[in-house]
């Protein structure tokens, strides 16, 4: 049986503020395998950033893991010691984030961070590290690398910062690239670029990788497989075809259901009423309940399990029995 390329079992974080402690994620699983892309979606505030983060324990001060394990080659990472972890970090699991301009240091040129990136983790001299890093920089579409090198991020376009992080993340081929919604601030032409550079590194390296975004059709272009997630916990997860051609829980259907498209000739597009579950709101059923047309009395007092069918998990009462 093959090894998982990441599970995380059971996981449960909350912020620790003044009014105490705010849950952020409600028991959150799922299982990663080997060479596939999962897009984990949902509206901000869901958790998606701050599971991600915590996979490589890059959380605030005040986050609090309350439960649960990420397992990474057999191994708890969030048990692992701070030693242990940054041997992991970047080499064996990385991550690419939202601003690529925020995340690139200023004062430094793009081939001093890359360069140290690779000998930080390498037994390898100055030279050749230089020369690897103008290969990254070829290899994810930046001409004239040797010259780029000695230019400071503020030269480079953000789809080319982005690269930049493309080139960074998978410089040292790493077994899992985490990318957390690594399109959000660059334009249409620009993020369908990245996208498809993105979905060709990683079918060339055979590595897993976790998908961040909010953008279903995002999601679509990219994922093997999607986990939809609301107020810290997963209310369906399946393939990405079967969920785009056949959602289950309600939430995903409002969601793609309030997609526009060219061919819909209502004026209106449906929406999902309300709003989601403020940040440490104490639930007692389903966090969906309130906003779903489709609601029982019993989703009011009881949060319903992950029903598991044909390779697709949904926590709705509708699905049970079937």
């Amino acid at each position: 049986m093959t090894q998982a390329a990441l599970t995380v079992q059971d996981l449960h974080l909350s912020f620790l503020t003044d009014e105490g402690a705010l849950p952020v994620l409600r028991g959150l699983s799922y299982t990663l395998s080997p060479g596939k892309i999962l897009a984990v979606v949902g509206e901000s505030g869901s958790g998606k950033t701050v599971h991600a983060l915590s996979i490589l324990n890059l959380l605030p001060p005040n986050a609090r893991v309350d439960q649960g394990k990420i397992l990474y080659q057999g191994k708890n990472l969030l048990s692992m010691k701070s030693s242990a972890l940054r041997r992991v970090r970047g080499r064996k699991i990385a991550m690419i984030f939202q601003d690529p301009q925020a995340s690139l240091n200023p004062v430094l040129t793009v081939g001093e961070q890359l360069i140290e990136t690779l000998r930080a983790h390498k037994r390898i001299s100055k030279k050749t590290a230089r020369k690897q890093a103008a290969e990254l920089l070829t290899k994810v579409g930046i001409e004239e690398a040797e010259k780029r090198l000695e230019e400071y991020p503020f030269q480079f376009s953000g789809g080319m910062c982005q690269r930049v992080m493309i080139a960074m993340a998978l410089a040292l081929s790493p077994d899992v690239l985490i990318a957390d919604e690594p399109t959000t601030a660059l334009d249409v032409t620009i993020q369908a670029q990245i996208l498809r550079l993105i979905k060709e590194l990683q079918q060339q390296s055979g590595m897993a990788a976790i998908f961040i975004t909010h953008n279903l059709a995002v999601a679509a272009q990219v994922a093997d497989e999607v986990l939809v997630l609301y107020a810290g916990q997963c209310m369906e997860q399946a393939p990405a075809s079967r969920l785009f051609s056949h959602p289950l829980h309600p939430y995903t259907q409002g969601l793609l259901g309030s997609l526009a498209s060219v061919e819909r000739k209502e004026e209106r597009l449906p929406a999902i009423t309300g709003n989601p579950p403020r940040p440490g709101e104490i639930l007692t059923g389903c966090p969906f309940a309130p906003r779903c047309s489709h609601a029982l009395k019993k989703c009011f007092e009881t949060c319903p399990p992950l029903y598991e069918k044909d390779g697709c998990k949904v926590r709705c009462f509708l699905q049970e029995g079937k």
